[in-house]
């Protein structure tokens, strides 16, 4: 008695045979369909946060008189490093660029070594008010720095450390450092306890613990953390301006010569503003994935 098999379609699915019902191949469209909308919507995402910042490239690497043509084409015509060779040799710009380097990593250090133990404590013990604490952590971010600037350029004056990049450091980690707590925290809460108490078992501290066992597992949530916190430095420009006088950063730097800068200049700062934050986000991307899933090949 021979058997007659069920053949197959090309992609491997059984087709019925006649006088048999069917298989519901809906699921499995919707699951396409879905994940087709999901990566158009990517890409759509990508292109437009991607396109201004091709179209700053395309300034910066463009020779100034090509700038003042009109129509501008949406690609370089006349390819030229002169604007942002002008911009570099401009005067404050390196020193400026130093500066912000300096202060951006100042930062992620002060904010990891003060927010992960915190957060570290909030994931781990309870106590009285801690989602009231965790909320006004929050509300420190409400108050604009327009308005604590004038006092904060009091107190630095009076301590001497105005016009340093010492000050600026401590105004960016304490904006900074709100969110890094609640971001550990949550990375923390995620890592299992019985992790770290078979650690203990084997004759670990609590400490080092938490440096062998935990901070490696929390370590996708620590980077993701510490892109946040030097993208919010190297960005942030009001307290900069406000705090500094010659040892400025590079946003502040550029924002105070905007006013008399041609639009060379202006491209060329806006370039400079975003390379640093995306080479860093680059050599931070395969704890991302980590954090994600996702393997970096």
């Amino acid at each position: 008695m021979t058997t007659v098999r069920p053949s197959r379609a090309p992609d491997g699915v059984p087709t019925s045979e006649p006088g048999q019902p069917g298989a519901d191949r809906s699921p499995l469209r919707r699951h396409r369909r879905d994940r087709a909308l999901l990566q158009a919507f990517c890409v759509a995402v990508t292109l437009f946060m991607g396109f201004p910042l091709y179209l700053i490239a395309v300034s910066a690497f463009s020779s100034p008189e090509s700038l003042n043509t009109f129509p501008k084409l949406p690609w370089p015509t006349d390819f030229s490093t002169a604007t942002v060779g002008t911009f570099l040799g401009s005067t404050g710009i390196v020193p400026a660029f130093l500066n912000s380097l300096l202060a951006g990593l100042s930062t992620l250090v002060l904010s990891l070594l003060v927010g992960a133990p915190a957060g570290y404590a909030l994931a781990r013990y309870g106590f009285r008010g801690r989602d009231t604490y965790q909320l006004f952590m929050l509300l420190t971010r409400a108050l604009p720095i327009v308005v604590l600037s004038i006092p904060l350029a009091q107190l630095f004056l009076v301590s001497g450390i105005y016009d340093t990049i010492t000050a600026v450091t401590l105004v960016h980690t304490a904006l900074a450092l709100p969110t890094t707590v609640l971001i550990t925290a949550s990375v923390f809460v995620a890592v299992p306890r019985d992790v770290e108490e078979a650690a203990l078992l084997f004759g670990c501290t609590r400490f080092g613990a938490f440096r062998r066992v935990v901070v490696p597992l929390a370590l996708p949530g620590i980077a993701a953390s510490a892109i946040f916190t030097f993208v919010l430095s190297w960005n942030e420009v009001l307290a900069a301006a406000v705090l500094t006088l010659t040892h400025r950063t590079l946003p502040a730097q550029v924002l105070t010569s905007l006013a008399d800068s041609p639009l060379s200049y202006r491209f060329a700062g806006g370039f400079m503003l975003v390379v640093p934050a995306l080479v860093f986000l680059v050599l931070m991307r395969r704890y991302l994935l980590n954090m994600w899933g996702t393997t970096l090949r």
